[in-house]
């Protein structure tokens, strides 16, 4: 109970720091068309086609996005399975999977993100994971919110990245983005120069440590070729100068702001690559009662691959 009371304490010191006309602002929640959509026992599934930068080259592959809302506790930081309701935030959770191979072998790279849904109470995202498979061996990442910043855990089969366990100051999460855009009226996304925390699975790729970078964020409408599609696109444009890092993510402006696609453009064995993921299908489902081999027919609604 006192670990919940800090951890709530400080999301409200946050909160008021950050953003001192929360109360004016609008809770997207709130709406009748937020709930029914996000609160209808059901997920949204969307998969993707995936050319992943690896090894100076790009690797073909399939990505999902598994947007659910849950309720979450805040004293173990975990999906309710109890009666323990009073220590709960409804959470919008995000799975996002990314599978390629390279050469012989393949990569499984799976983040979830735990970002609550009463963002004017919680400016937080309160939990990320990361883990990543191949071959050679696997590695893991938590970073859970507390006293003001994040724990980390870390663990991995190389030698000089065996075992992490620190805390690290608050900044927003690259990871937290993809949440956001579904929860946030897009006039109160992230804008402007910020310290941005980069993504699990680019830092597992590029072998770089958990820490902020300053970061370039903007949004305007999407003016490039065709190669997303959707109804009034939106184009958020994350920069890292220091890193020399860019990322895109492409969405729909109106409501529930479907992501069509991102491309995230860095050099890798001095070669500058552009990972792009471009939406394929989407369907609203239940996933977790499907779990029979008949109900593989959503694999192919999914028009899934792998």
């Amino acid at each position: 109970m006192k670990y919940y009371i800090t951890v709530f304490s400080l999301l409200l010191t946050i909160t008021a720091c950050t953003n001192k006309n929360a109360k004016k602002q609008i809770q997207l929640s709130d709406s009748q068309e937020f709930r029914k959509y996000w609160f209808a026992n059901k997920a949204e599934i969307s998969s993707y086609d995936l050319e992943q930068a690896q090894y100076g080259k790009l690797n073909k592959g399939e990505a999902i996005m598994v947007f659910v809302n849950e309720d979450f506790r805040l004293d173990k930081q975990v999906k309710l399975e109890s009666d323990a309701k009073e220590n709960t935030t409804p959470v919008l959770k995000l799975n996002f999977i990314k599978k390629f191979v390279t050469g012989i072998y393949d990569y499984s790279m799976y983040t979830s993100v735990f970002t609550p849904i009463q963002t004017n109470t919680f400016s937080a995202t309160l939990k990320v994971t990361n883990t990543n498979q191949e071959w050679c061996g696997q590695s893991f990442m938590q970073l859970n919110y507390h006293q003001n910043g994040y724990q980390i855990l870390g663990k991995s089969y190389f030698e000089e990245e065996v075992s992490e366990e620190r805390h690290m100051d608050y900044s927003m999460l690259e990871d937290e983005l993809w949440t956001k855009i579904r929860l946030l009226p897009i006039e109160q996304l992230p804008q402007g120069n910020i310290l941005l925390v980069p993504s699990m699975t680019s830092l597992r790729l590029r072998h770089k440590k958990v820490q902020a970078e300053m970061a370039q964020v903007q949004l305007e409408p999407y003016k490039g070729d065709s190669t997303f599609k959707g109804k009034d696109l939106m184009d958020y444009q994350i920069k890292f100068p220091e890193s020399k890092r860019e990322l895109r993510i492409v969405f729909e402006k109106g409501f529930p702001h479907q992501i069509v696609g991102w491309e995230d453009t860095y050099e890798i064995k001095k070669k500058k690559l552009t990972s792009r993921g471009i939406l394929k299908a989407t369907i609203q489902n239940a996933y977790w009662e499907k779990n029979s081999p008949a109900d593989t027919t959503y694999r192919k609604l999914l028009k899934l691959k792998y």
